[in-house]
């Protein structure tokens, strides 16, 4: 039988580069896998028991974590000490913060679907108004941790970078007990038995827990000078468009498309059928109105967009 496996389809998967997990092994002398749970071009993400917790309330006795394991590529080496950098410096970070949670290292709390998958469930692909209101809530306060208490700026907020936390053990249980008795189907892809598991996801939790931000692999620290463009086109804050040296502020510009259920901006100019700054900078005048002058006065980039007395070159 032909079996085509999820990572195995995409063009960025080169099986060598990826750690050969094993269903049942045991990494580090502590982990135990259990299943796979996703994938991506930079890693792998497995539940896990950790061997070394007891507890007696779940069907393994053990604590459930993630594992995220990263791909062995020359330029992931950087990418992944940076992510521990952040984290560590969370970690000196003041510990009564409420924003402040225990997901900070590469083995994480298990956690359930991102909002974006949330707010696709939608048939309106918005958020209910309640559950707007609580995620908000949740990512001012671990913004607010990261700004004032950490320095650091997220920089990379998007709806599937806010995970909805499980306060339901048996999420993990029932899932270890489906792969008993139905293992995913796998398939052996080379000679030294490298296997690619299917994913298998995560049943809907009877109780959610808090959103949880995730995936720090591109925050960076506030207390130096940024002007590099640092978002994908049509998340990108008026500051990097008009080359003013960005700080915390472009980590709120990005929480109103999760407000908004979707992008703010079209960002495609009609005249070449492409993203262009002007026409994402248009579309943001057109609807908050001119920047003010004191942002304009700190852009580099302001003579494309403005003329001298500060009205728009293409309105």
């Amino acid at each position: 039988m032909h079996l085509t496996l999820n990572c195995a389809l995409y063009r960025f998967y080169i099986a060598s580069r990826y750690y050969p997990t094993r269903i049942g092994e045991i990494i580090k002398e502590q982990y135990q896998v259990v299943g796979k749970l996703g994938f991506g071009s930079t890693s792998t993400a497995w539940l896990a028991r950790d061997m070394n917790i007891l507890i007696y309330d779940n069907y393994s006795g053990h604590r459930y974590v993630m594992l995220k394991i990263f791909v062995q590529a020359s330029f992931m080496g950087q990418l992944v000490d940076d992510e521990l950098k952040i984290y560590r410096h969370m970690e000196q970070s003041p510990k009564g913060h409420p924003g402040r949670d225990a997901h900070r290292r590469l083995v994480h709390p298990p956690l359930w679907d991102s909002v974006l998958t949330f707010l696709r469930r939608n048939p309106v692909e918005r958020l209910p108004s309640a559950i707007v209101a609580f995620v908000l809530r949740r990512l001012f306060l671990a913004l607010d941790y990261l700004h004032t208490e950490c320095q650091i700026i997220y920089i990379d907020i998007k709806a599937d970078n806010i995970m909805l936390g499980i306060n339901d053990d048996s999420v993990f249980s029932d899932f270890e007990e489906k792969e008993l008795q139905r293992p995913v189907p796998r398939k052996e892809v080379d000679m030294n038995g490298r296997t690619i598991y299917m994913s298998r996801d995560l049943r809907m939790p009877n109780d959610l827990g808090a959103p949880v931000l995730c995936d720090f692999g591109s925050a960076v620290l506030g207390n130096q000078n940024h002007t590099e463009f640092i978002q994908p086109n049509i998340y990108r804050a008026p500051e990097e468009i008009l080359g003013v040296p960005w700080t915390y502020s472009v980590d709120i510009w990005n929480i109103w498309d999760i407000y908004e259920g979707g992008s703010l901006f079209t960002d495609q100019d009609p005249e070449f059928q492409t993203y262009r700054s002007r026409a994402h900078l248009a579309d943001m005048i057109n609807l908050l109105g001119p920047p003010p002058p004191s942002l304009l006065t700190q852009g580099e980039l302001r003579d494309i967009f403005f003329l001298e007395e500060g009205t728009s070159s293409f309105l």
